[in-house]
């Protein structure tokens, strides 16, 4: 019985298949996992292969949800270049992705979300169809029903105001002021995440200009009650949190009618060449398309034209963020990940036997040595010493490399056997001397910053679109944990904490947390093989913690899968959910790592990826396991069904790469210094 997950209203749990505490295979039948793997992995690397960039790098679409193409045709409107195709092929793009029920899910299989229904609906009421369409009445109803405008989230209601189809009075203020705030002051915009921290500084302007640009056509229908469609709720008692800085966003409502002119004029100025100054040479800001949307609306409302270098450069970064498919159909991309996707694949190719010096294995380094991030960025604040060194995800961004990248990079760098051996040697020195620098006082590691963990960013009534700060996680940690024990640092004390704060962060049945990844099955599948990477044996409780809670959620078709449902009701999902090819590799790698290649669970899971791989070499997994903001935002990366599948049934044929190498004896790069 395979698990699986409601695809309306997610009341049905996947079954848990019952633990196995047998290691050890004798049966004749264990001779067809060695044979259904070598084969799995020989269609498996062909399909990689054909896949690569004549520039040398990999990238699989990023697939996340409407409101992302919604916002595209909200943006466009604002700006007055719509024009006719894009609108028909976003508009095709967005009813393909309508449920039944008349919803939108921010993840496949989902559950209906109020805030993506009502950007989708808008956006395709700008296409033209009309509110009592079938499937635009649907939608309207179950918009009604769940509390209408204004129960959804702030940036929704924040793109309805430029329209003035929500009142900007109503709205949580963000004063332009912020950008001024020194570091160590709490809620400087560097105690926010990067990705917050790139949004919130343009809407700084946005919510001090307070645009409108007159909608072409009312929203009455979205409302409960039309005549009374004002903001949700009374204040939460003012000696609770929530409390205090709902009173402070009243304060700050009340300083937006008092703000001097001039004052007001030039901390918009700041935050606008704040901007300037990190748009990245393709135009983008960050890589990624919400910064960049933010950022155009407010230089524009600052007087900046559309054929200004700044702004022509900005709105042409956002075509390549278009994903035109077969039917006609316009998908945009949250982001790109073609470094990220480039370092998963040639670590996949070469566990899976490709030769070192393979030309695709050599053109894909030589790549990634090109993309390495030589300039200081926003971390730089917090560690003003630090010589750069890191790796981003994206095709442009100098401005956030993050460490998450950069110690995969150097794990993909250390398998391909290079013709300049010094140039890769120098770049992964400082790419392990920037990831040491990057370590938070509590011995862990975050994606993009150092003790990016302030509790008040989190608290504005602003920020209620998922997570805004950036604390270490067990999955970032794990991998840099991983690269370093490579490097021959295991016993380096600053690994060591790393470790240590590892053991300490394992969930009371055996699971670590996945931040990035979804979820528990991404955590654990990222620990377990850096633990036994930096020299801790299989036999260590924790290891053997991990590897009886991945037995015990291992599902009956010999896969694993986990819903994202997991990251707001842990009891019913952890680990469970529909099996998928992504999944099932992580929990393989870990049981691997920890030597249990001839158990019966590793048998099944091989040959369910085996058995579910297409004839192409490939594998389907309509289903999201990658992680932007847990629960909030979700991400189906389109090549993680194919990378991770590859490089668990590699090591499985193979073995691990670096097994035979001497841990913690001397490091490989110099990688002195923090």
């Amino acid at each position: 019985m395979t698990a699986t997950t409601d695809g309306s209203t997610g009341a049905t749990l996947p079954p848990r298949a019952a633990a196995t505490t047998e290691t050890v295979l004798t049966t004749p039948e264990a001779a067809g996992a060695p044979q259904a793997a070598a084969d799995a992995v020989r269609r498996a690397t062909d399909f990689l292969l054909a896949r690569q960039d004549a520039e040398g790098w990999w990238k699989g679409d990023l697939e996340t949800n409407v409101t992302m193409d919604a916002e595209d045709l909200l943006l466009r409107q604002f700006l007055g270049i719509s024009d006719e195709a894009t609108t028909r092929a976003a508009a095709l793009f967005i009813r393909g992705e309508q449920r039944e029920d008349g919803t939108w899910a921010t993840f496949y299989g989902g559950p209906g979300d109020l805030s993506a229904t009502i950007e989708a609906y808008v956006a395709l009421r700008l296409a033209g169809d009309a509110p009592d369409d079938p499937h635009m009445a649907r939608a309207s109803a179950w918009i009604r029903a769940q509390g209408g405008i204004a129960a959804s989230r702030v940036f929704t209601r924040i793109w309805l105001a430029l329209f003035g189809w929500w009142k900007w009075e109503d709205l949580p203020e963000l004063p332009p002021e912020l950008i001024w705030f020194p570091s160590w002051l709490p809620l400087n915009i560097y105690d926010f995440g990067c990705w917050a921290r790139q949004t919130i500084v343009p809407l700084t302007i946005v919510s001090a200009k307070r645009p409108v640009r007159p909608a072409p056509f009312p929203l009455d229908e979205l409302h409960p009650d039309p005549d009374r469609p004002g903001p949700p709720g009374p204040l939460a008692p003012a000696t609770s949190w929530d409390g205090v800085f709902q009173r402070l966003d009243r304060a700050l409502h009340a300083f937006h009618k008092v703000a001097p002119k001039r004052v007001r004029r030039a901390a918009m100025n700041t935050a606008a060449r704040w901007i300037i100054e990190r748009q990245e040479n393709d135009g983008c800001w960050g890589g990624i398309q919400p910064p960049a949307v933010y950022s155009i609306i407010a230089l524009h409302l600052l007087g900046y034209d559309l054929n200004h270098p700044v702004m022509r450069a900005g709105l042409q970064s956002l075509d390549r963020f278009a994903v035109w498919r077969e039917d006609g159909a316009r998908m945009i991309e949250a982001c790109q990940s073609p470094v990220w996707d480039t370092c998963l694949a040639t670590i996949a190719l070469a566990d899976a036997g490709l030769p070192a010096d393979h030309p695709q294995l050599v053109k894909a380094a030589d790549w990634m040595l090109g993309e390495q991030v030589v300039r200081p960025g926003d971390w730089a604040v917090r560690r003003p010493g630090l010589p750069p060194g890191g790796w981003a995800f994206e095709f442009h961004n100098d401005n956030y490399p993050d460490i998450d990248d950069t110690a995969e990079v150097v794990l993909a760098l250390r398998r391909v056997r290079h013709h300049d051996p010094e140039r890769v040697d120098k770049a992964i020195g400082r790419g392990v001397r920037w990831n040491l620098g990057m370590q938070s006082r509590n011995g862990a590691w975050g994606a993009f910053d150092v003790d990016n963990t302030s509790p008040f960013p989190n608290r504005l009534p602003f920020c209620d679109f998922g997570e805004v700060i950036d604390p270490p996680s067990a999955d970032v940690t794990a991998h840099v944990v991983e690269m370093l024990a490579v490097e021959g640092l295991s016993h380096d004390p600053r690994t060591r904490r790393g470790i240590q704060w590892l053991l300490t962060e394992q969930e009371p049945d055996g699971s670590w947390f996945g931040r990035w990844g979804v979820n528990y099955l991404y955590g654990t599948g990222s620990v377990v093989p850096a633990l036994t990477a930096a020299g801790l044996p299989g036999s260590h409780p924790a290891i053997r913690r991990a590897v009886a809670w991945l037995k015990s959620v291992q599902n009956d078709d010999g896969g694993w899968g986990e819903d994202l449902r997991s990251y707001q009701d842990v009891g019913q999902w952890r680990g469970r959910g529909a099996s998928t090819a992504s999944q099932t590799a992580w929990a393989l790698m870990a049981l691997l790592a920890a030597g249990e290649k001839e158990s019966k669970a590793v048998e099944r899971g091989v040959q369910w990826l085996a058995a579910t791989q297409r004839e192409d070499g490939s594998w389907d997994e309509p289903y999201f396991t990658g992680t932007g903001f847990p629960w909030d935002f979700s991400i189906n990366y389109h090549l993680y069904r194919q990378v991770f599948p590859l490089t668990a049934l590699g090591r499985y044929v193979h073995g691990d790469p670096f097994a035979d190498k001497a841990r913690g004896d001397r490091p490989r790069a110099e990688a002195k210094g923090s």
